[in-house]
C-alpha cells in the first residue's frame, strides 16, 4: 500500500521531501581542493602566522585558528589555503571511526593532506553546507573504510556522489541561522561549564590546603605551622592515607568461560567505567554466583573507589552497590575522615598520584605506596563544611552539564527535521 504524500511534498529517490527542494549531489554543488604538509625540517616553513589545520584541530563548527602555524612559503611549498566560507572535511584519520569532522572556514587557513576543502558553488549557503554534512553524519560514517594503519578513510568519490537536499537559498539561510543560534547556546554553556570547573579547582586548592578557611573556622584557628607538606593551619594535622583507613578491599574478575557468572544483576566496574560515574552504564554485569566464585567484592553504595592500575588518582563514589575488578580498590576511612572529603582530595591531587605510578607499558601503584601518601587533615566538622561547599559547586556544574546534553540532543533533532524538510521555517 503506497503511503500518502502530504500536500506540498514529493516522492524522490531519497524519500519524501518538499516540492520546491531539489535532489543533487554534494559534488555537484562544491569545488574541492586538497592540502598538504610542508617539509618539517624547514623552519622557514613553520615559523609563520598562517593557521595549519589537521585532523586533530578540525573539531569545531567554525575554523579560524590552529595549534600549528606555517609561513606563506610553507603554503606554496607543500600546503594549500582554504578560503573563507569553504567547508573543511576530514577524509583520513582515526577519528573517522567515531564521527565526521567538518567545519566552516571563517578566516583563511591552510590545511594538510588528510583534509579536503569544499567550496560551495551556485546557490548554496556555506553554513548550510557545513550543517548538512554534519547532519548526515550517521550516513556518511557508513562510507568510512579502514586504512592499513587503522586510520579511517572517507572516500572522496563516495562523498561527492552523496545525495544533497537543496532548498531555496532563503530557506537554507533560515535553517543555517536557526542551527547557528542553537550552536551559540551550546558554546555559551560549554564556556560557562569550563569557567565553573576552573572556579571549583581553585576552591579545592584553597580549601583542601587550609589557605582559605570557612566560617566559623576562620575565626577559631590558631595560626599556621610548618610541616613536611608546608604551612598548614595550627589545628590541622598531616596524616598518611593508610593510617586513616579502617580497611581496603580489592576486586577480581569472574571466570570468563562460565556463563553462570555473567548476567544482568550486579554492575561490574572497571577503570573504563570510571568516566561515566554511572553504574547503569557499566559495560558488564555479573551474577551473585559470579561474585561468590571470584575474588571480586560487592562494594556498598557511598564507598570511595580508586584505581591502582591505569587512571591513577581517579576516584568515584557510586550511589548503588557495585562489584569491582582487580585494578580497583575500595577505601573505608575511619570516623575521623569524611569519605566525601577524601573524594575531593583525590580529585585535587590526581596528577600527583598519577606521577607516583610506575610501569613500562601500563602505570601501576602499589598498595604500600597508596597507603604512604600524606595529606592535610582538618577536623571532621571542617571537612563537612568544605565538602558542602564543593558539593554545591558540583551540583551547579551537573545542572549545566544536563542542560548542555539536552541542548545538544535538541540540535540533533532539529538537524534531522530541518535538513530533510520535515519541518519548514519558511
Amino acid at each position: 500500500m503506497q503511503r500518502d504524500i502530504p500536500e506540498g511534498y514529493k516522492q524522490t529517490e531519497v524519500g519524501v521531501i518538499p516540492e520546491d527542494w531539489a535532489v543533487s549531489t554534494i559534488g555537484e554543488n562544491t569545488r574541492w581542493s586538497s592540502g598538504g604538509t610542508p617539509n618539517r625540517k624547514r623552519d622557514d616553513y613553520w615559523e609563520g602566522s598562517i593557521p595549519w589545520i589537521s585532523g586533530s584541530t578540525l573539531k569545531t563548527l567554525e575554523i579560524s585558528t590552529s595549534d600549528q602555524f606555517i609561513t606563506a612559503e610553507g603554503v606554496t611549498a607543500g600546503s594549500n589555503m582554504a578560503p573563507v566560507n569553504s567547508t573543511l572535511l576530514l577524509v583520513r584519520g582515526s577519528a573517522l571511526h567515531k564521527c565526521i569532522r567538518a567545519g566552516l572556514v571563517t578566516s583563511p587557513v591552510s590545511f594538510n593532506q588528510d583534509v579536503k576543502s569544499l567550496m560551495p558553488t551556485g546557490s548554496v549557503h556555506p553554513r548550510f553546507l557545513t550543517f548538512f554534512i554534519k547532519g548526515m553524519e550517521s550516513e556518511l560514517l557508513k562510507l568510512v573504510s579502514s586504512a592499513g594503519n587503522s586510520a579511517g578513510v572517507l572516500d572522496t568519490l563516495l562523498v561527492k556522489n552523496f545525495k544533497f537536499l537543496k532548498p531555496s537559498f532563503s530557506e537554507q539561510t533560515a535553517i543555517a541561522n536557526a542551527l547557528s543560534d542553537v550552536d551559540a547556546l551550546i558554546t555559551s554553556l560549554e564556556n560557562l561549564i569550563t569557567k565553573k570547573r576552573a572556579i571549583k579547582t581553585a576552591a579545592m586548592q584553597q580549601l583542601l590546603t587550609g589557605k582559605m578557611r570557612l566560617p566559623p573556622f576562620d575565626k577559631t584557628h590558631t595560626g599556621y605551622k610548618q610541616t613536611e607538606l608546608g604551612e598548614i593551619p595550627g589545628d590541622w594535622s598531616v596524616v598518611k592515607l593508610g593510617n586513616v583507613l579502617e580497611r581496603i578491599i580489592g576486586g577480581g574478575t569472574p571466570g570468563r568461560s562460565n556463563p553462570a557468572y555473567w548476567g544482568d544483576e550486579i554492575p561490574w566496574v572497571t577503570v573504563k567505567d570510571f568516566a561515566t560515574f554511572d553504574p547503569e552504564l557499566s559495560q558488564e554485569y555479573i551474577t551473585k554466583i559470579g561474585l561468590q566464585n571470584s575474588s571480586s567484592n560487592l562494594v556498598p553504595e557511598g564507598t570511595l573507589i580508586t584505581s591502582t592500575r591505569m587512571a591513577l588518582g581517579k576516584a568515584v563514589i557510586y550511589d548503588v552497590p557495585v562489584a569491582i575488578n582487580q585494578d580497583l580498590k575500595a577505601l573505608f576511612p575511619k570516623k575521623i575522615v569524611s569519605t566525601k572529603f577524601l573524594y575531593y582530595w583525590f580529585e585535587d591531587n590526581a596528577e600527583i598520584i598519577d606521577e607516583m605510578g610506575s610501569g613500562s607499558t601500563v602505570k601501576g601503584l602499589s598498595l604500600s605506596d597508596l597507603k604512604s601518601i600524606e595529606f592535610r587533615l582538618p577536623s571532621i566538622e571542617e571537612q563537612t563544611a568544605i565538602t558542602k561547599v564543593l558539593d554545591g559547586m558540583d551540583k551547579d556544574i551537573g545542572s549545566l552539564e544536563r542542560r548542555l546534553t539536552k541542548t545538544q540532543q535538541l540540535k540533533q533533532g532539529m538537524m534531522q527535521e530541518l535538513l530533510t524538510g520535515k519541518t519548514r521555517l519558511v
